[in-house]
């Protein structure tokens, strides 16, 4: 059983990480796009009125893109509670940076074979 929970644990964090990955990459181009509206529009010395529709929608997304991090985030963070609940709170998943964990969280090492 131990064996399936790992394998079900590993598909969801390739998923997790890619659906984070989508939404980094998504929020960042919307970022550039946001920036080149206003200086495409400094550099033609157009009025602030031109595009200032198109600008605001962009700008919409980027919020909604910022809104959707957050929520992913907090997935993951119910998603390592969910792994506890299973019995696979020594299993580590993926190679990024976890955050440090707060002193007196009940956490602890244990060997493994």
């Amino acid at each position: 059983m131990f064996k399936e929970r790992r394998a079900a644990a590993i598909k969801v964090a390739e998923n997790l990480f890619a659906a984070e990955e989508a939404i980094d990459a998504a929020l960042a181009r919307v970022a550039e796009l946001n920036g080149a509206l206003v200086t495409a529009r400094t550099e033609a010395k157009l009025s602030a009125l031109v595009g200032q529709d198109a600008f605001e929608v962009a700008a919409s997304t980027f919020a909604a893109l910022a809104r959707a991090r957050c929520d992913i985030v907090e997935t993951h963070k119910r998603l390592s509670e969910a792994k506890i609940q299973v019995g696979l709170r020594i299993m580590s998943v993926g190679e990024l940076g976890k955050p440090p964990m707060a002193l007196g969280d009940g956490a602890h090492l244990q060997a493994v074979a």
